[in-house]
């Protein structure tokens, strides 16, 4: 079956700069996809080439099987959503949201239930006859989403959308919006680089770097399954070891192994039966609400150069019966079903 949304080699130049090198991606209906990686890795401007806002040096686009590669991005019945949210500052929530309505030749009866319904679907009804300058960052994103809402496209595109948002009024956007692209059964691609974000809202995780996809999977396969050190580094803190557990590594190494911190089993938890025993010394400990960071040094190490450090995580609930101190000996172990390995100079996609 013929994917919804198909980009095939996908390349863009900027005079001698590359920005985007041989994209392929398939996007299904329905299906809520984050391109996620590092500034500067071309994931806005694929964004911008998938809306028609930018035109692509060579490749092709193709909707519901009809190649849309050179249509405007008027026609493409695509609606896009701004980091900066993009509001007429001298309209109402309801005029903002009425503007693009009328481009489509509607009654005013019909623009008028359209723009209740989605001001109703966003909770901001209450805020219709207010201006921009009058409503919170929270509440301006909400009639920015209305607004694009309001035009029933067939790809809902969000660039960064919550980047300007406190971290609380952030949470509760991000179950927001992803409640709302349910809701509506719309395909949603939105550009990110929090991977928290990414995480929480996607169905698909395309991961981007130096102008490439590098990883596409499910949030669990991405985080669970990385396939090259990058991905691994980029998506959530993890340990880089060699394979024989000698000294740490870079994330640019390709023949290396790695474990989430809080995979490792420290102090009480420790076993020797799923990895061999090791000892450290406390050199810090964090408290992040949920769970403890805590940081070793390998005993083995104390006289190297270079001595290895390893991060773990463990539960506040766990940490209440270990009495964790700085400077103190304690064991931990790494379990052998737990690490990751990388073995391969190019690494291969994972498709959802």
């Amino acid at each position: 079956m013929q994917p919804y949304l198909q980009l095939a080699q996908i390349h863009k130049k900027f005079g001698s700069f590359t920005s985007l090198k041989g994209i392929d991606l398939h996007i299904e209906n329905h299906e809520f996809v984050c391109l996620l990686g590092p500034s500067g890795c071309g994931k806005t401007t694929l964004l911008r080439i998938i809306a028609g806002l930018e035109t692509a040096t060579g490749g092709s686009i193709t909707l519901a099987g009809k190649n849309i590669t050179r249509m405007p991005a008027g026609q493409r019945n695509f609606a896009m959503m701004f980091q900066s949210y993009a509001l007429f500052p001298n309209l109402t929530a309801y005029e903002n949201i009425a503007y693009g309505l009328y481009t489509k030749k509607l009654s005013r009866a019909d623009i008028k239930k359209r723009v209740e319904e989605v001001l109703d679907l966003v909770n901001l009804t209450a805020l219709a006859g207010h201006y921009p300058g009058q409503c919170s960052g929270g509440q301006q994103q909400r009639i920015a989403l209305a607004r694009a809402l309001a035009m029933a496209p067939d790809v809902l595109l969000l660039d960064e959308p919550l980047s300007a948002l406190d971290a609380k009024v952030r949470d509760k956007l991000r179950r927001e919006i992803r409640n709302l692209h349910e809701k509506c059964g719309m395909t949603t691609i939105m550009v990110t680089h929090d991977q928290e974000e990414a995480l929480t809202m996607a169905d698909k995780i395309v991961v981007m770097n130096n102008a490439e996809i590098v990883q596409i999977g499910t949030p669990q396969e991405v985080y669970e399954q990385p396939n090259s050190p990058f991905v691994a580094d980029f998506i959530g803190a993890i340990n880089f070891m060699k394979d024989d557990s000698t000294r740490e590594l870079h994330p640019q190494d390709q023949q290396a192994s790695a474990i989430r911190p809080e995979h490792i089993h420290l102090g009480a938890f420790a076993d020797d039966e799923g990895g061999a025993l090791q000892y450290g010394k406390i050199q810090n400990i964090e408290f992040r609400g949920s769970f403890y960071r805590v940081t070793l040094q390998w005993m083995d190490d104390e006289r190297l150069a270079n001595p290895r450090f390893v991060m773990i995580d463990i539960s506040t609930e766990q940490s209440k019966g270990l009495q964790l101190t700085k400077e103190q000996i304690i064991p931990f172990s790494l379990p052998k079903e737990r690490i990751i390995t990388f073995e391969t100079e190019k690494p291969i996609l994972v498709r959802a």
